[in-house]
This record gives C-alpha cells, structure tokens and sequence, in this order.
C-alpha cells in the first residue's frame, strides 16, 4: 500500500535490509536444530559502544529511544532523549509504546494456532471464509498467502485513510478510524490483483487485515479477545493488548510520540500525537513494552506457542521474486517474509529473524538469532514520517548484531 504510514515503514527499514536478507540466505530457513548449530556466537556486547550510539541518537529527527538486549550473547538496557518534552521527564525503560506492525506477528501467531486446531487451513481460500469482502472476479487466494504477503491484492490506492502523507494531515486527523472491512473493501475496489496469488511477494498490509478478519470468523470472538486469550495471558503479559480502533490512548508510563510541524510562515513547532486512534488493527494498532515484546520473542522462537509443523511455517521463506518491496533487495531480489517473520543474515551468515514497526511518532523493532543468544528490542519516537530515522536505527542494529551481510540496493552493508 502507498499510504504514508507504510511508506515510512518501508523507509525507515530500507537500510535495515541488510537485517532483512542475506545475499547467501537460503530460500527456507533452516529447522530450529540446524539453524542452531550453524550460528556463529554474536560478538560480545560492547557496553561503552553502546552507550555512545543510544546516547547519540536523540536530535532533530528523534526525541526518544529506549533499547533492551537479552540472550545468553549478553545483556544491556539504555535509554536516552526525552519522554515529555513539556517537562523534561526521560523515556522511561518499562513505558509502553506503539509497536506499529510487530503486530503482524500476534496476528501470524494466532492464525497458525487455528491451523494447528484445525479451525482453519493455510491452505483454504479467503473467499470461502470471507464471501463477498474480495471481487468475485479475484482468483481463490489462502490463507497463508495472506501471511507471507505472495496473496497479490492490490497494495496501493485508499488516500481517503492517509490523506496527503504530511505530517500536518497526520496530526489533524489522528482521531479517526476505519473498520477493517471499510479498509479492505476501499482498497480492493475497482483494482486488479498485482500478480497471480503465489507468484511474488508484496509487504503489504492489507493481507493482514484480511487475516484478522478470518480470525474473527473463524472464532467468532474478537481479534482482541483471541490475542488475550491466546498469548498475552498465558505469557503474562500485562501490556500487550489491541485497542479499539477508536481508542487513541496510550497507557503510561510512555514516551510521548512527536511530529514536527512547519506553519504556513515557515517556523517548526512540535505536536503531540501520543494520542492517536488505533485503526490499524491486528495490521499495526497494538501496544506493548520491551520486556513483554522480549518475552514474547523467546516463547515464539521456543515453540511455546505453535506446534512443529506451524513453527516450520514461520520459518520459512516462500522461494519466489520480491515484487517492490524495499526490505527484500538484496542478492537475487527474493523473497525475505515468512509467515509472521522477516528474515536476514549476518555477514557471517548466521540468520536473523524479527520484525519491525511504526506508527507516526513510533518506530519499533524486535529481532533475535535463531538460538535466541542474541536478541533485540528497540523502540525509538521520530518527529517525521518520512524514515529519516533509519541511519540511526541500522546504527544501533550494527553495534548490537556486528557486520551484516552486504545489500543489493548499495552494495554495502
């Protein structure tokens, strides 16, 4: 989708690509055991290193940044900047913030434990869950086409959600919503698919819209209810939930999101959008912390959440081109999504799996080695929408993780 919010996701990960793929990745993911025996052990954590680049970061095109590591590699924590710029107070470690589209993970996660219930198949046709939400003239797409992003539904169009993708339009219209089905339907009307389903792969988040749908159908109980249920609660995760579409709260403690505003007679002033509907849904409208988002990583990666043949699905990569998705150029241009997960490569080839996130004012990320010796989570507030952020995010992605495997886009790491 071309709308503002996506295309600052894609900004701010496009120099995360090295992250998002390895030139020598294979095109699936190895098992859990050979991944394991084939990682290299991260480079020891460089606390004094650390500690220079989170304290760097805050400026112009940050006002926050809160940094957790864990693993048997080491552990560190480090934040620096402001979480109210009205008073000064700092960000806080254990705040609350909005974790963008990591939320596309809780929604794998949970269509994957339907699979494993038999409630549902990967294999199954949308259309036969949803009749009447895509064009009749669609061809059938699944379920799990809709989690590895190959579906190809149309990914751009909907302007009337996102308007002229500034950040003054953002902050005028940040208390509105859409349901999902007005989204979806708005998106697909009167647009042909993009490509045969299963012939490409498009980050797109209409795929997961349509996914969250299923799970309401299928349970017939809220996509809410169902992440509570499933995997907040059984984790103990006490600040992890999906607000209401229209609930713009953002519980505290939190770091207060910003986005700079340049009036008509060309000074800048910062608003406040910490406030700000919940729209995105099970594709990017959930809350949570750093610890419960590290918790929920290691139980994912553990297998405490889907069986086997389900933890094979999130570990894999379907071996199909990359279709104008930025996170995936590198090498041969290939797939790099799995079905809730994105994958990359260190330059010693050792796999990196995680995923990222944004809302405007938010840009998160969670990303761990396989073996989980190593893992990341990181949640920093930039004042545009425009990905300016990203150097500095790949800065601190490179300190904790070491050199990453060479791009395509620029050849370099």
């Amino acid at each position: 989708m071309s709308r503002p919010r996506w295309k600052a996701l894609a900004a701010a990960t496009a120099l995360l690509a090295a992250v998002a793929g390895g030139a020598a990745a294979p095109a699936l993911a190895a098992a859990p055991a050979q991944a394991a025996a084939h990682a290299s052990s991260p480079p020891p954590l460089d606390a004094a290193a650390l500690r220079g680049v989170v304290d760097g970061l805050p400026g112009d095109d940050l006002t926050g940044v809160l940094v957790r590591i864990t693993g048997s590699a080491g552990q560190w924590s480090g934040t620096s900047g402001a979480g109210d710029l009205s008073t000064g107070a700092p960000v806080r470690a254990d705040g609350s913030f909005r974790i963008g589209s990591i939320s596309k993970v809780f929604t794998a996660t949970v269509v994957l434990q339907l699979a494993a219930e038999h409630r549902l198949d990967v294999d199954d046709a949308v259309q036969s869950y949803l009749p009447g939400l895509l064009p009749a003239a669609y061809p059938k797409i699944t379920i799990g086409q809709l989690l590895n992003h190959t579906s190809g539904l149309p990914s751009r169009g909907g302007e009337e959600f996102w308007g002229d993708g500034t950040n003054q339009w953002f902050v005028d219209h940040r208390f509105e919503s859409w349901s999902p089905e007005r989204i979806v339907t708005t998106l697909v009307r009167g647009r042909e698919m993009e490509y045969p389903p299963g012939t490409a792969q498009t980050y797109s988040g209409i795929n997961t819209f349509v996914a969250g749908l299923i799970v309401e159908k299928v349970t017939g109980h809220s996509f809410a209810r169902e992440v509570r249920d499933r995997i907040a609660r059984p984790l103990g995760l006490r600040h992890t939930y999906v607000p209401a579409i229209d609930d713009a709260r953002l519980p505290g403690p939190a770091a207060h999101g910003y986005l700079t505003v340049t009036a008509k007679d060309g000074t800048a002033a910062r608003a406040d959008v910490t406030q700000q509907a919940a729209w995105p849904w099970a594709e990017g409208g959930m809350i949570s912390t750093a610890a419960e988002l590290d918790r929920f990583m290691g139980a994912l990666y553990r297998g405490r959440l889907l069986p086997p043949a389900q933890q094979r699905l999130l570990f894999s990569v379907p071996d199909v081109p990359n279709h104008r998705n930025k996170n995936c150029e590198y090498g041969d241009n290939r797939a790099c999504f799995s079905m809730g997960l994105i994958r990359g490569a260190l330059e010693d080839g050792t796999e990196v799996w995680g995923k990222t996130g944004s809302r405007p004012g938010y840009t998160s990320g969670m990303f761990a080695t396989r073996d989980l010796s190593r893992r990341l989570v990181y949640s920093v507030n930039p004042t545009g929408l425009g990905g300016a952020e990203s150097s500095s995010v790949m800065k601190l992605v490179t300190t904790v993780f070491g050199p990453l495997a060479q791009t395509r886009s620029n050849g370099s790491a």
